[in-house]
């Protein structure tokens, strides 16, 4: 069974025991967490795609750890005008492990 979840702004194929690295979420490790915009379901042959939410599906997940990406350098250089601007981001990000997917009613 698994479940195609959204969170950040972006879609997760996830399954049960999966781990998977998310936008930043509130919570401490340990923290257990909820995904309640469910996508689609699919168990086996059987599939439910909603639109745009399947009803009372679910996902559970642990929060295993909060953790920041790698550097990222956005350099702008104008030339032949001695301008050049150089920014770092580091983008915070959460890592989730998937306990549980409820199919609902």
């Amino acid at each position: 069974m698994f479940a195609v979840i959204k969170t950040g702004g972006k879609q997760y194929k996830v399954a049960a025991e999966d781990t998977i690295t998310v936008m930043h979420l509130e919570g401490a490790p340990g923290d257990a967490i909820t995904f309640g915009e469910v996508l689609m379901l699919v168990d086996g042959d059987n599939a439910k795609v909603g639109a745009p939410l399947v009803s009372g599906a679910s996902v559970t997940g642990e929060i295993v750890e909060q953790d920041r990406g790698p550097k990222v350098i956005a350099f702008k250089k104008r030339r032949r005008k001695n301008s050049k601007r150089k920014r770092g981001h580091r983008q915070d990000l959460t890592i989730v492990k998937i306990t549980g997917i409820a199919a609902g009613a």
